[in-house]
């Protein structure tokens, strides 16, 4: 195992750290437990809660996604909420409403109704299933983690995490979801159809109930707190940084130095929420991997899930069968990486 020890002028203890990476790990095998394969999946889950970002997972019905959900919400002892997305759901469904209460007297008075988004960790299912509007409902929890309905703002719980499942736009029943609120998951997480063996796997663990592995609780909501604040002080350096904004500048045509598949492909490019996605899940990444400084491998391990959902591609991507990915890959490969 690699050094540790923190920087001395950081506030981070070599405890505090290997505190982080134990912890994390525990989770991790918990997540591993109940799901079989997908372990990118799983390890880009962890990278974005200890990042402090919300996730969208992307797959066909039955691969799992809300599963992992509901399993992390086993693993910690958090304040677990479920919202099941239909094209009826209303916004007041999810943030609350103000109701007509009557007391012990008779006396009646106006009482906000707190909704399932008022939760530490909130499981948004197939949120590409509700309405525009609907989906709307999450975009100042999702950024401001507060919730304002009449004239009242009112916090949410800390920490506050969206983990949405969502089905293929092609399928049936589904709407795309607003730019606004895309760019508000710091990562999107494409979840792949089972090998053969994970297959037989989880055929082993239908048909017998009784071999399904519950997992356990790691991690309290100050756990959790606290893993936050260790993250954002992991040691990036300023080329590091030079390179990360590199990238995001390289996602947009307009650029002077734009690559040909970015000019052709892509009508808009990353935003700074992607530049912030990038390096909070490099540093999460760089704690996992025993380190307390970013690398370059960090960095662009975490490219993918970081910024294939903030890039608008244009019709011209679709005719071509061009996906966010290959544009992603291109500028990986693309862009100059500074001198130290």
């Amino acid at each position: 195992m690699a050094d540790l020890t923190a920087p001395a002028e950081l506030s981070a203890s070599a405890e505090t750290i290997s505190e982080f990476v134990q912890r994390a790990r525990e989770l991790e095998r918990e997540l591993r437990k109940v799901i079989v394969g997908q372990h990118e999946a799983v390890r880009q889950v962890l990278i974005a809660l200890f990042g402090g970002g919300h996730v969208l997972l992307e797959g066909v019905p039955g691969l799992g996604k809300t599963l992992l959900v509901r399993t992390l919400g086993d693993a910690l002892t958090l304040h677990f909420s479920r919202i099941q997305f239909t094209p009826d759901l209303m916004p007041a469904d999810i943030i609350g409403t103000t109701i007509v209460s009557e007391d012990l007297d008779g006396r009646r008075a106006l009482r906000f109704q707190a909704g399932p988004v008022f939760a530490n960790l909130v499981l948004a299912d197939e949120i590409n299933r509700a309405t525009p509007k609907t989906q709307s409902a999450l975009l100042e929890a999702m950024q401001e983690q507060t919730v304002s309905v009449g004239e009242a703002t009112r916090p949410l719980p800390r920490p506050f995490f969206v983990l949405a499942t969502q089905n293929p736009l092609e399928m049936e029943g589904t709407y795309p979801l607003p730019e606004a609120q895309l760019d508000r998951f710091m990562f999107k997480v494409q979840v792949p159809f089972p090998r053969h063996a994970d297959l037989e796997q989880i055929l082993q663990r239908t048909i017998r109930p009784d071999a399904s592995p519950t997992p356990v609780a790691v991690a309290a909501a100050d756990d959790v707190l606290r893993m936050l604040r260790v993250a954002r002080e992991v040691v990036i350096a300023p080329h590091l940084v030079t390179y990360a904004v590199r990238i995001i500048l390289a996602t947009h045509p307009d650029e002077s130095n734009a690559l040909p598949v970015v000019r052709q492909y892509v009508r808009h490019g990353a935003s700074p929420r992607g530049l912030q996605s990038l390096v909070a899940g490099a540093q999460v990444r760089a704690l996992l991997e025993d380190r307390f400084n970013v690398s370059r491998e960090d960095l662009q391990a975490v490219a993918l899930p970081a910024l294939r959902h903030r890039l608008i591609l244009g019709f011209e991507a679709q005719a071509d069968g061009i996906a966010a990915d290959r544009v992603v890959n291109d500028v990986l490969a693309g862009v100059p990486f500074p001198r130290p």
